[in-house]
């Protein structure tokens, strides 16, 4: 399978700018936070320092765990499975696809969720570009001969099973952050953003991708290969960098879920095993 040519282009331009965005957000500067009332009536501390300057203490944090994770993980992952699908591997395509898969997510938060600051466009530009080469990485795989390509070793039932259950732990952590909305006089805990449009994008896409890709899994389905693997690859990404983010967030005095922070590291870590495996059951 060929790289096409438009994936040339785009990948190295998506790793350029991801570079520079990551390293924007982690590049330190002084500054004193300080705490104000937002229109809700909430009580929120402003970060007031370095590029997320406007943005609270607690979503700063989470972004620069973010930044890191980019910077570490995601951009090796993308040079390494981008070098690997260049020479026609599946397994680099299967990389590659799921790593594009966690900048698209990664950037469409930024560019909804992060308070506006001078890196605005390179977001949008990352939105734009992981958008459209993630969807052609996904049209280059012959789906059809995917399930031929993998050993029938593999794991299925247990990739399902961590399918299913990231899709109803993320269902019920949100889904009771929701409720708690729907007290009479309850001021949502949204800091400086408009909206929970982290839980809507999980609610509404990430969710039901998990569930359909389990299911289609266990049914030997060729589209349950293709979504279980780059899911898997997504998961081992974002669940680092959210592991990351709560212990970010913590080290900067911000309250966390000790649940949910050991159970989004135990993703991570199954995630992580669970990908190995998955790519060592690949006949390339």
């Amino acid at each position: 399978m060929k790289l096409n040519r438009a994936l040339r282009i785009l990948v190295p331009v998506i790793m350029l700018f991801a570079l520079v965005a990551a390293v924007g957000g982690l590049y330190p500067a002084d500054g004193k936070p300080f705490s104000l009332i937002n229109f809700r009536g909430e009580e929120v501390t402003i970060n007031a320092r370095g590029l997320y300057y406007w943005d609270t203490v607690s979503s700063a944090a989470q972004m620069q765990a973010n930044d890191a994770i980019t910077l570490f993980l995601a951009l090796p992952l993308l040079g390494v499975s981008f070098w690997l699908t260049q020479k026609g591997s599946l397994r680099g395509r299967l990389l590659l696809t799921g790593t594009l898969g966690f900048i698209l997510y990664t950037y469409i938060t930024m560019s909804f969720g992060a308070a506006y600051n001078p890196f605005f466009l390179i977001y949008v530009a990352l939105f734009s570009l992981s958008l459209f080469a993630f969807v052609l990485s996904m049209m280059s795989f012959d789906v059809d001969a995917l399930p031929a390509r993998f050993s029938q070793k593999l794991p299925r039932k247990w990739i399902a099973g961590l399918l299913f259950f990231a899709a109803a732990f993320l269902s019920l952590a949100w889904l009771g952050r929701i409720a708690q909305t729907f007290t009479a006089g309850a001021v949502p805990a949204l800091e400086n953003t408009t909206s929970m449009f982290i839980q809507a994008m999980d609610l509404g896409i990430v969710v039901p991708v998990c569930v359909l890709s389990a299911v289609l899994l266990l049914r030997r389905s060729p589209w349950g290969y293709l979504l279980a693997s780059i899911g898997l690859v997504k998961f081992l990404t974002l669940g680092t960098a959210v592991s990351l983010m709560g212990l970010n967030m913590a080290r900067v005095g911000v309250p966390i879920s000790p649940l949910e922070l050991v159970i989004f590291s135990g993703m991570a870590l199954a995630g992580i095993i669970t990908t190995i495996i998955l790519l060592k059951n690949v006949v390339d």
